[in-house]
């Protein structure tokens, strides 16, 4: 595992360009995201100071944010993916990093892998920091990532909610959002209205630090050395979906009520609060007459459920590509497969427990795991190229039950059965592993041309 680590970039680089071998690498579209892992440790790594140079080294596990919300130290896994859901590269740092900082130099390592091919860097708000659109500005990259709407200035929110400018995304025809949140959805005619989403185009331009410098003449005739400044241009594409907002709203209702219960049943002080937690409904007064020890008074918030309530149905994706606005969407959409990824190495792989405690251990354990999960999604796709899908599931039940045991050292016998997977890899590679039984030689020659 130490060998391993040590040739970490190399080998990351040498299962890309293998990978080409086995299946077309879509890369005209790198999705990008994080995930944390956590230890089953009470304490963070502790930094250290090297006793020869006296630099200080940060410790590895590091208490840090937890998707899960468990007070465990972590690391953190930055994943790069192509356009068809295949590992591109990763990145293993410590867990109180933040993750913005890691998203420019894994991108580094890729376009030297990539030899200066254009490419698209698409990735969710928090992964899309302005530092990070300006970096997919240059060289011929673009980026595609959403956008916080309540992160926008007074001014673009006034123009998202300016009724003006909308069109329907199927046929570009004019619409309106008071139109699209009354319509009788009920009705036959207006199903393909409600599948369908509106949407503008707001243009916007910042200026950015170019990290040049010019000569200003000011009013008494000197010069002076300022930073040059250009004009940095992207699109932002709203949207709304009256299918969201039914959704959005069904989600709140729920934890609205969930309030009421809190209110009704349980002292309001002894439940957990979290910025995203049904307590946010809840609005404490607090009153006191003539000195008096003030009296505290909870009721349901309603300023805060307006405030949510018009947002709902609403979605926003920054790019400064000039492209049709279905195409950009469409390939934002696909960022769910790095999701399923994650999901995959957790879930399936059991990518953790983690039994290592060295950091070049824990980085080598996090190789090995994402070797399996190239080996896996490129066998997936080449499954798919053959016209046959499947779940993650049914693939790797069939691939783990595929088990013979010795007979008395004359034969083999196969403790499995058909299935349509293995059916499908029988067609794809020609390895007939449908049989009952094998001969040794006929499973040493299959063993060598999977090896070839």
């Amino acid at each position: 595992m130490d060998i391993l680590e040590e040739n970490y970039d190399n080998y990351l680089e040498h299962l890309f360009i293998n990978s080409e071998n086995v299946v077309h690498r879509n890369t005209s579209v790198c999705y990008f995201d994080c995930t944390n892992y956590y230890f089953e440790i009470e304490t963070e790594d502790a930094d250290y100071v090297d006793e020869v140079t006296g630099e200080i080294f940060k410790g590895f596990r590091k208490y840090g944010p937890s998707k899960e919300h468990r007070p465990n130290p972590l690391v953190q896994m930055g994943l790069f993916m192509d356009g068809d859901g295949i590992p591109l590269s990763m990145c293993i740092n410590s867990g109180s990093d933040n993750e913005q900082k890691c998203a420019v130099p894994l991108e580094e390592k890729i376009l030297k892998m990539f030899k200066g091919k254009k490419f698209i860097y698409c990735a969710d708000a928090g992964l899309g920091s302005f530092n990070i659109r300006k970096f997919n500005s240059m060289g011929g990259r673009a980026f595609i990532v959403t956008q916080s709407i309540k992160k926008l200035s007074k001014k673009l929110q006034q123009a998202v909610f300016n009724d003006f400018d909308y069109k329907l995304l199927s046929n570009d025809s004019p619409v309106t959002i008071k139109n699209m949140k009354e319509f009788n959805r009920h009705k036959k005619e207006n199903l393909s209205l409600y599948n369908d989403i509106a949407y503008k185009i707001l243009d916007v331009e910042n200026a950015v630090d170019v990290g040049l410098y010019e000569e200003k003449i000011l009013k008494n005739g000197k010069t002076k050395q300022v930073k040059s400044k250009a004009i940095f241009k992207q699109r932002i594409i709203i949207t709304f979906s009256r299918k969201m907002m039914e959704y959005q709203r069904k989600i709140r209702n729920s934890q609205i009520e969930r309030a009421r219960n809190i209110l009704k049943y349980k002292n309001v002080d002894d439940v957990k609060k979290g910025p995203h937690d049904v307590t946010r409904f809840i609005k404490r007064t607090s009153t006191a007459i003539n000195g008096e020890k003030a009296i505290d008074c909870y009721e349901i918030d309603q300023s805060v459920i307006d405030n949510e309530e018009k947002y709902d149905g609403y979605y926003a994706v920054a790019t400064n590509l000039e492209d049709d606005a279905k195409n950009i969407l469409d390939i934002n959409s696909n960022r769910y497969k790095i999701e399923e990824c994650f999901r995959i190495l957790k879930t399936n792989f059991d990518a953790r427990p983690i039994h290592h405690h060295n950091e070049n251990r824990i980085v080598a354990h996090f190789m090995i795991c994402y070797t399996a999960l190239l080996i896996y999604r490129l066998l997936e796709k080449k499954l798919d190229n053959y016209g046959t899908h499947f779940t993650t599931e049914n693939i790797l039940e069939t691939l783990r039950n595929m088990n013979v045991t010795n007979t008395q050292d004359l034969f083999y016998t196969a403790t499995y059965k058909g299935s349509q997977v293995c059916s499908a890899l029988n067609g794809l590679y020609g390895l007939g592993l449908d049989k009952k039984y094998y001969l040794p030689k006929e499973l040493n020659k299959k063993f060598k041309k999977i090896l070839k």
